[in-house]
């Protein structure tokens, strides 16, 4: 199967606090909701998220990076959404817009940084 992500993924667990901005159909009831990144590049994410998030809704994304501990904020817009349990926990997929230059350029340090120190093994 050919490879359409348009930049390499980090598969790593990371905190997010997500804002719902503006929703699609039906946007959830929650405005914030805490959970995790399943993984990440300097163009999506992977999220977890206990309340469905219909495509096309807009969120700002506080991401926590798990070695270094430093929080990047995010536009995002979901593009799919998965079921995972019943109606308990959801996985999305999600776009980054109009985000910061100095944010893509902070993940992608720390993308670059996780991927070479793990080749080398030389993470925390």
């Amino acid at each position: 199967m050919e490879e359409r992500r348009r930049a390499p993924r980090l598969k790593e667990d990371n905190e997010v606090t997500i804002t719902v901005v503006s929703g699609g159909k039906n946007p959830p009831k929650e405005k914030i909701i805490y959970n995790r990144s399943k993984d990440i590049s300097v163009s999506g994410a992977r999220i977890q998220a206990h309340i469905f998030l219909p495509v096309d809704t807009l969120l700002q994304i506080e991401i926590t990076l798990k070695t270094v501990r430093q929080m990047i904020t995010v536009l995002g817009k979901v593009k799919w959404i998965k079921i995972i349990y019943g109606d308990e926990a959801y996985e999305a997929g999600v776009e980054f817009v109009n985000t910061p230059a100095d944010a893509i350029k902070k993940l992608e340090d720390y993308i670059s940084w996780k991927q070479n120190c793990t080749k080398l093994k030389t993470c925390s």
